[in-house]
C-alpha cells in the first residue's frame, strides 16, 4: 500500500512539475519570437532612417551645387553689366569678367591669411619669453623700495588672509 501511495504521489508531483515547466517553455518561446520581431522592426526602422539621412544629404549637396551655379551666373551678369555700363577702367576695378578669375583670387586671398598664434612673438631672439618668471619685470627700476619690504608686505597679507579664513570658520 505504501508503495502505491509513493508511486501515486511521485506521479502527481511529476505531472505538476511537467505542466509548470511546459508552461514556462511555451512562454519563453513566445517571448523569444516577440523579441525577434522587435529586433527585425528596429533594424527596418534603422535602415529607413539611414536611407532618409542619405537622401537628405544628397538633396543638400544638389541644392548647394545649384546655389553655387546661381552665384556664378549672377556674378557673370554683374560683370558683363559693369563692362557694358561703365568705363573699362571702372569695370575692371569693380568686377573681373571671368568667374575663374574671381574664384582664383578668392583662393589666393585665403592662402595669404595666417592662423592666429597662441603665443606672443619675440622682438629679439635673446628676449625672455612670455612664460618666463621675470617676463616684463624691469630689474633696474626698483621704485625706491628694496625687495625685502615687498616680501614682508606679501607675508603680512597672507597672514591676514589666514586670520580671515579662521574667523569665517
Amino acid at each position: 500500500m505504501t508503495i502505491w501511495l509513493v508511486a501515486i504521489l511521485s506521479l502527481a508531483t511529476g505531472v505538476v512539475a511537467g505542466v509548470f515547466f511546459a508552461g514556462r517553455i511555451n512562454v519563453n518561446t513566445s517571448r523569444i519570437q516577440e523579441l525577434e520581431a522587435q529586433i527585425r522592426a528596429m533594424k527596418d526602422q534603422h535602415t529607413d532612417y539611414r536611407d532618409s539621412v542619405s537622401d537628405h544629404f544628397n538633396l543638400t549637396a544638389e541644392l548647394v551645387q545649384h546655389m553655387t551655379e546661381s552665384y556664378k551666373d549672377v556674378y557673370q551678369h554683374l560683370a558683363i553689366g559693369a563692362q557694358d555700363l561703365c568705363s573699362n577702367e571702372v569695370a575692371s576695378k569693380l568686377l573681373p569678367a571671368d568667374t575663374e578669375t574671381v574664384l582664383n583670387s578668392e583662393m589666393s586671398d585665403d592662402s595669404s591669411l595666417s592662423p592666429p598664434r597662441d603665443y606672443a612673438a619675440k622682438q629679439d631672439p635673446t628676449q625672455k619669453g612670455a612664460l618666463a618668471e621675470d617676463f616684463g619685470l624691469d630689474k633696474t627700476k626698483s621704485m625706491g623700495r628694496s625687495p625685502q619690504p615687498a616680501l614682508q608686505e606679501s607675508n603680512s597679507m597672507a597672514a591676514e588672509e589666514e586670520r580671515t579664513l579662521e574667523v569665517v570658520k
